[in-house]
């Protein structure tokens, strides 16, 4: 099966409007192919393909680009120390993370988004295997795509909207290469909240996620003690070991990568290892992990409606789901069918979110019981998981 390299509506562009990219790779060969799949693209420009940290760092006010594709490891200096010095001359650059799949790497890629990165993908070990080489294609551009325009139309995720009212609201969008401003929208009506009292937190995230869930399981405590918390974030093998033990620390209760035929108790904090779906099972009375090597599913795996979906045979309506920060709209169906079955759905507000795609995607489909900036999301999930649910 080929891979759509983008999305169904790309905007067209002049040079002017286009995203600016800067690539930095110490291999000749690696900044050949990113260049050129950015030039095959109608929407976005290559200003610069650079050797090492230090040449991004010399060079980045004249180039003034809107977005930088920095490798990791690189002579003279590389991209972990390069990263501090270029967002220090340029606060509002997006910054993506490539590295091979390596756990030093991972380490490295996760420090530098609390460094302020915006995103890291991985780079295939091999450039000659078709389908790894297809697969970083098509995620280095739709990130290069939201992030940089994003970016250039000034929507920084740094100031909280107000919650979504009862009733009807009006979300503010901005217009493709216009400031962020308020505009009419579609009236959005929030649900109620699912009668039954919840038995089982589950989390979907992507792009922006491993920062947004460090802050969310770090206040969620209460809850994690007495009901199982089941996460779904799209990122590759060995990547997830990492987050597993950063979320362990995060919320000093045990967190891991989900081991297929394990028991689900509260008290745990399971992970979606990458590569592979979590899904969840009933056998006998004990719901359980079912790990899937099947194809991705919205471009993912693991990917987050395959959870949503497979935990309804197991707790019907009691289920509470929480979809943040993310690019498409992956769980905007199986919260569809949460909903359905009597459960309730959460989702980060586009303030606070690196991308709102995901949660956008839930939020105007009409399934959500609220719209939340992300400091307000554990208070709200503590109050639900103990009785309240107005």
């Amino acid at each position: 099966m080929s891979i759509a390299l983008t999305s169904a509506a790309v905007p067209t562009s002049t040079r002017t409007d286009k995203v600016r990219v800067m690539v930095v790779d110490d291999s000749v060969v690696i900044r050949g192919m990113i260049s050129r799949w950015i030039g095959a693209e109608p929407d976005m420009e290559v200003v610069a393909s650079l050797r090492t940290g230090l040449d991004a760092v010399n060079q980045l006010e004249r180039i003034n680009p809107d977005v930088a594709v920095l490798d990791i490891e690189m002579p003279e200096l590389d991209g972990i120390s390069a990263l501090p010095q270029l967002l220090a001359k340029k606060r509002d650059l997006v910054i993506i993370m490539a590295s091979t799949l390596t756990r030093r790497n991972a380490e490295i890629s996760l420090k530098a988004l609390s460094l302020g990165a915006s995103d890291y993908i991985p780079k295939p070990e091999s450039t000659r295997e078709a389908t790894a080489a297809e697969t970083f294609r098509h995620d280095l551009i739709q990130k290069i795509r939201h992030l940089g325009a994003k970016a250039r139309r000034g929507t920084g995720h740094t100031t909280a909207s107000p919650p979504l009212a009862p009733g009807h609201d009006r979300l503010r969008t901005a217009a493709p290469g216009t400031p962020a401003a308020p505009v009419a929208a579609a009236p959005i009506v929030r649900r109620a909240f699912g009668l039954l009292p919840p038995k089982v937190l589950l989390i979907g995230s992507s792009t922006g996620g491993p920062q947004a869930l460090m802050t969310l399981v770090g206040e969620i405590g209460p809850v994690i003690d007495r009901f199982p918390v089941l996460i779904t974030q799209h990122m590759p093998p060995t990547f997830t070991t990492i987050l597993a033990e950063h979320l362990a620390r995060a919320s000093k209760r045990p967190a891991h990568e989900a081991i297929d035929g394990e028991s689900i108790k509260p008290g745990q904090i399971y992970l979606a290892p990458g590569g592979r779906h979590m899904r969840i099972a009933r056998h006998g009375i004990d719901a359980t992990i079912a790990l899937d090597d099947g194809p991705p599913v919205n471009f993912c795996k693991p990917a987050v409606d395959p959870m949503f979906t497979s935990a309804i045979d197991v707790w019907q309506g009691s289920i509470m789901s929480v979809i943040l920060t993310g690019m498409g709209s992956d769980g905007m169906r199986g919260g569809k069918d949460i909903v359905a079955a009597g459960g309730s759905v959460i989702a980060q507000d586009e303030a606070t979110s690196v991308v709102w795609g995901m949660p956008g995607a839930a939020v105007h489909a009409g399934i959500c019981a609220a719209v939340l900036p992300l400091n307000q999301i554990a208070p709200k999930l503590v109050r639900v998981f103990s009785g309240d649910r107005a």
